[in-house]
């Protein structure tokens, strides 16, 4: 393994496949990075970007390079991404066709000096139609240059444009790998936490984000979600702290953590019924901008003794 891929942990057969087409002068002119969010396929695209620039120049230049690549201003490398909305959460980020036209301005020019230029499109499935039917021309003739897809499947792209590339697969990482990759960031006290463990799926940048998210809900708050209301009342008062504390993202999150710790109190007995049905109800009225309060008040009185809420009707 070369010294530009030695921080990738787990990705064996893709850095294998991408060295390869350097020491063989064989770089194609498009990849397709496919593999589950958070496991490096973005470190794997800046690893092969460095040592494609620098292995062709002498050792005392490859700093410099290095260097300029870190700082993200290199003339010879262009970077894409879908641009966050002004309004959280009210759209979902794509790549529009105006991102694509400047990517063809940019490969229009010969690179300055590299000895190609590189574009890489970091959630490349959320390209809108008419941007991904712009960039086949350009993956068709891309000239002096490789484009760089990374995207979770071939599935989320258009057949014409998989095609068009050469496939590098990333895969969840095991525990092993997880762990390494945990503690060389400083976030192993993560290996401690079944719940975010089980959400991660062996992808490391999933687990240091539902670190985040944990961390980021008020402690006596996240006391409370852990426990099943033994009231209506409870269940009131948890779905108004639920919808002030947190903001749409986080509760989006936060069924995710729900439906591991329910189930987990589901298989030990403690809850009648398994809660996997009604949270996924909540994920799907979230996610269709239901008032959340309302949403969470529906969900955790269904969570609650049947007949005690019962009871309650009965005083309407």
């Amino acid at each position: 393994m070369t010294a530009s891929f030695a921080q990738l942990i787990g990705q064996h057969q893709a850095v294998e496949l991408l060295t390869q087409a350097i020491a063989q002068n064989r770089v194609a002119p498009a990849y397709l990075f496919a593999g589950p969010e958070g496991v490096g396929r973005c470190m794997a695209a800046k690893c092969f970007i460095e040592l494609l620039f620098c292995s062709q120049i002498p050792d005392s230049k490859q700093q410099q390079v290095r260097h300029r690549l870190q700082l993200g201003n290199h003339p010879d490398v262009l970077w894409v991404e879908p641009p966050q909305p002004e309004e959280k959460r009210k759209a979902a980020p794509v790549i529009r066709i105006e991102q694509i036209r400047h990517i063809e301005q940019f490969l229009s020019r010969p690179p300055l000096e590299a000895p190609r230029a590189v574009v890489a499109i970091e959630s490349a499935e959320s390209m809108t139609e008419a941007a991904a039917n712009a960039l086949l021309k350009t993956l068709e003739e891309p000239g002096q240059a490789t484009i760089m897809l990374i995207a979770p499947s071939t599935a989320s792209l258009l057949p014409t444009l998989v095609s068009r590339c050469q496939r590098i697969p990333f895969y969840r990482l095991d525990f092993q790998s997880l762990a390494q990759v945990l503690q060389q960031v400083g976030y192993d006290r993560i290996l401690s936490q079944p719940a975010i463990l089980a959400l991660a799926q062996g992808s490391p940048g999933a687990a240091i984000a539902a670190w985040q998210k944990l961390e980021a809900i008020p402690s006596d708050l996240l006391a409370k979600i852990r426990q099943i209301p033994q009231s209506c009342y409870e269940a009131l008062d948890l779905a108004r702290q639920i919808d002030r504390a947190l903001d749409l993202e986080t509760q989006l999150w936060l069924v995710d953590y729900l439906q591991y710790c329910y189930w987990q109190k589901f298989l030990a007995g403690e809850m009648p019924q398994s809660p996997l049905e009604k949270l996924e109800t909540t994920r799907r009225y979230l996610l269709c901008y239901a008032q959340p309060r309302l949403v969470w008040e529906v969900t955790l009185l269904g969570l609650t003794d049947v007949e005690m809420l019962h009871e309650m009707l009965s005083y309407l």
